[in-house]
């Protein structure tokens, strides 16, 4: 037992080493790219570049969730996420980041300061933890990640439910081999612009989600 002991807190150490290495590279190499970004959603659409939400992170706890702004500033931030690129309240540079991902890049700043990892679940709305069963809350045993299991598996072709299993299903085979393979699987998914837009919330409700 204590040999485990050791083994997961090496695991675990390796790990935000890992997190916070990279994301503080990539925070630097593409702080002038951020820059233009953000200047363009200034210029198209009236509201702040950065939007910023309260998640449920690791253990539950409630941290400021940080991703572009792709929708017009006066979109209910709770309401349904886009279907389509078609959809109205998504402003055409918000269209575009969504559908390279870019509007999450953000969110490299969260992996510095500790609230995130690279991969693990996506931060979930904190009432959104009511919802769960003890099996689905398992997946606040790690922190909240950029990619996951799920984004890698389906993405917007999932519903809740399905995402949450998966969710549940990393945190009980999580391992650094694992978290390279889901990175690289990120990477091509990105570019191939896969499963973007959530086609139903779950069995039972329609989608919803956020800017």
């Amino acid at each position: 037992m204590k040999l485990f002991n050791i083994c997961s807190m090496a695991r675990l150490i390796c790990k935000r080493g890992f997190d916070f290495l990279i994301s503080l590279l990539a925070l630097v190499i593409l702080c002038p790219f951020w820059i233009v970004i953000a200047i363009v959603i200034r210029f198209e659409s009236k509201g702040a570049s950065i939007f910023q939400q309260e998640r449920a992170g690791k253990s539950g706890k409630p941290f400021v969730f940080y991703k572009f702004r792709t929708m017009r500033q006066d979109a209910d931030p709770y309401g349904p996420s886009p279907k389509s690129g078609q959809d109205a309240r998504l402003t055409k540079i918000g269209k575009f980041l969504r559908e390279y991902s870019l509007d999450e890049l953000p969110q490299l700043y969260n992996i510095l300061k500790g609230d995130m990892s690279l991969v693990g679940p996506r931060p979930l709305y904190i009432s959104q933890m009511a919802e769960w069963n003890d099996r689905q809350k398992k997946r606040l045993l790690v922190r909240p990640g950029l990619t996951g299991l799920a984004q890698v598996n389906g993405r917007g072709e999932l519903t809740q439910e399905e995402k949450l299993e998966l969710d549940v299903q990393y945190v009980e085979t999580v391992s650094f081999w694992n978290d390279l393979k889901i990175l690289t699987a990120t990477f091509f998914m990105v570019f191939g612009k896969k499963n973007i837009y959530e086609k139903r919330y779950s069995r039972t409700e329609h989608t919803r989600g956020g800017k």
